[in-house]
């Protein structure tokens, strides 16, 4: 995974890239809200950034004072970069069959599945409790699936099997087979841990 240097180079290459592109346009395509002054609102899982254009810096909304982590800046630049490339289909892929993720997988597992099943394939109850508190909608699969809308063209479904005396916790995570056009493999590894993390602690309050 990237070191905080190359999450400063990534920020400052998507940058420049995005201030070609229109506030008007960039707002379209990515299904944020504009305000009308050149900023739009970010909903980012339990939190809502403000971002200005064109020097896309972040602030958040409800805390102004509060830093927000380079990767999810890093992360949301590169949404605003790849949004308007598909339509989402809603037909579900797992993290292997996205292009040129094979590289990212074991990193994938470690931040996002690993973290799931650890903390929550015993505790089926906690994890509906916590994706709810998060804007989860509940959908049928496994034991306990939740769907979330991370970005709006972002539709990513976590679903946990939960464990027994026979057999261990089992999790998964899936994707609109648009997300390969939108984010690399490395953005949807970080993506799903944040969730995951996110999750984690709102189960701990």
């Amino acid at each position: 995974m990237a070191r905080i240097d190359d999450y400063k180079a990534a920020y400052k290459i998507a940058r420049e890239k995005l201030v070609l592109i229109s506030y008007d346009e960039i707002v379209r395509q990515s299904g944020f809200k504009g305000t009308g002054v050149d900023l739009f609102q970010v909903p980012f899982l339990d939190r809502m950034y403000m971002v200005s254009y064109p020097d896309f810096s972040f602030r958040d909304e409800a805390e102004l004072e509060k830093k927000i982590p380079l990767q999810e800046q890093v992360l949301i630049l590169h949404y605003l970069q790849g949004a308007g490339r598909k339509k989402i289909a809603r037909n579900w892929i797992a993290y292997r069959e996205i292009p040129g993720a094979s590289f990212y997988f074991a990193a994938f597992v470690k931040r996002a599945i690993d973290p799931l099943k650890q903390v929550f394939g015993q505790n089926i109850d906690g994890f509906t409790r916590a994706a709810h508190q998060l804007g989860g909608t509940t959908v049928e699969a496994g034991d306990a699936a939740i769907e979330f809308t991370v970005f709006p063209h972002v539709p990513t479904q976590l679903i946990l099997h939960a464990g027994d005396e026979e057999f261990p916790p089992e999790a998964n995570i899936l994707f609109d087979d648009s997300i390969g056009t939108i984010l690399s493999p490395e953005d949807v590894a970080w993506m799903a841990g944040m969730v995951v993390y996110r999750l984690m602690a709102l189960a701990q309050t």
